[in-house]
């Protein structure tokens, strides 16, 4: 499905069980957040699984030639240090955009499922509640896989560590599925987004197709370990959290990560319909 057709069938996708109809004025200043900034990671923090908050270990986590980068130079094996940086804001609802390409080869000891993968983290637990040993954050990954040059592998698909959502109006409990997308092969760009809308509505797209989309996002399930009881109340709805981009032992590189923040349209039906068709036909940020 196009993305015109993605937005323009938004109601009928679940979108008003979010929205009311309240005729609030809309913002006065709206824009695209560039959550990197080509230059630094200020206001990022790394949380690697067996590491202290802000430990980032071997120094996995770096900016170089104006991307972020993921690097495994300085490990003698990746022996599961799962990692993320998480951006220092939380978000209830917004359109993520997200650039990345896989590079190199997986370093010694990755598993084999993680070979050309990483991912976006939605609505994700605040890194501080984090367990040391903890894998993955409680949250929606929108997973990005590069293909092997011969298969057919799908980006953008969805894993859910310590979550649930709806798929098809029905609870699904496994941890992945797979999105509609193409395979991308080699060390091209991808362009990929997320449109978060609270704990009602999630759609993935790739380069401009809608590949993927579920409905009332909540924690639950399994596949998250070494977490605190205390922050997996299931079936809890996910009105909000954390963005983080992944380690999983394969080198990738982000060029863009930029979000466009739909908070202040949630309570307004006609507002946000009106934004979300102006950023149909945007320049990318």
């Amino acid at each position: 499905m196009k993305t015109t057709a993605f937005f323009s069938g938004l109601v009928a996708a679940g979108l008003g069980i979010l929205l009311l109809t309240g005729a609030s004025a809309p913002p006065k200043k709206d824009k695209w957040i560039q959550l990197f900034n080509g230059k630094d990671l200020k206001d990022w923090s790394v949380k690697i699984t067996g590491h202290p908050l802000n430990d980032n270990f071997g120094n996995t986590f770096r900016v170089e030639d104006g991307k972020m980068v993921v690097r495994y130079d300085q490990y003698d094996a990746f022996k599961e240090q799962y990692g993320h940086i998480f951006y220092n804001k939380p978000f209830s609802a917004y359109l993520l955009v997200v650039e990345y390409r896989f590079v190199g080869d997986q370093v010694k000891g990755g598993p084999g499922w993680a070979i050309r993968n990483s991912g976006a983290m939605l609505q994700g637990q605040d890194p501080k509640t984090m367990g040391l040993k903890q894998d993955f954050p409680i949250s929606l990954e929108m997973q990005f896989l590069g293909g092997d040059g011969t298969h057919e592998r799908h980006t953008a698909n969805l894993c859910t560590p310590g979550t649930n959502v709806f798929l098809n109006d029905k609870l699904f409990t496994p941890h992945c599925v797979d999105s509609r997308s193409k395979t991308y092969h080699g060390d091209r760009w991808v362009h990929a987004e997320a449109l978060v809308l609270g704990d009602s509505l999630v759609k993935h797209i790739v380069e401009g197709d809608t590949v993927l989309t579920y409905t009332k996002p909540q924690i639950g399930g399994g596949n998250v370990s070494d977490y605190d009881p205390a922050q997996k109340k299931d079936g809890q709805l996910i009105k909000s959290g954390y963005i983080s981009l992944q380690s999983e032992s394969h080198p990738v590189e982000f060029r863009k990560v930029a979000v466009f923040d739909l908070g202040p349209y949630l309570n307004n039906r006609k507002q946000l319909q009106a934004k979300l068709k102006e950023l149909q036909t945007r320049k990318t940020p």
